[in-house]
């Protein structure tokens, strides 16, 4: 039961499932994320934490950027489940079309460079 509590608490905040929607469409790294959030970078790596605790989301190194995405290994028995409906569900949502309209427009180049 502690890991299903764990991977519903992860998607019951209203930003990490924005975090998740928008990773569905495209890697990111968490100063696209804080951008497209318009919340500060400590508080999305928080929020990372929390949804790769869950086994929904993975990072990987790419030059010197960390790259966010869903999380392709099967860490416990339901992360994968809910992906699948996740998949499904909010992908008309007016907030989530704009996450996912910003983050096509972002040039990590310029956003990085800022911080």
């Amino acid at each position: 039961m502690r890991e299903l509590m764990i991977v519903l608490k992860a998607v019951a905040d209203k930003n990490r499932m924005r975090i998740l929607k928008m990773l569905e469409k495209k890697n990111m790294c968490v100063c696209e994320l804080a951008a497209v959030l318009q919340i500060k970078q400590p508080s999305v790596s928080k929020h990372l934490s929390i949804l790769k605790n869950a086994g929904l989301i993975q990072d990987e190194r790419s030059g010197q950027w960390i790259e966010y995405s869903p999380c392709h290994a099967r860490i416990n028995e339901y992360a994968p489940l809910l992906q699948a409906s996740l998949k499904k569900w909010l992908n008309d949502d007016p907030l989530i079309v704009s996450d996912r309209e910003k983050a096509k427009t972002l040039n990590r180049l310029e956003i990085c460079k800022k911080d």
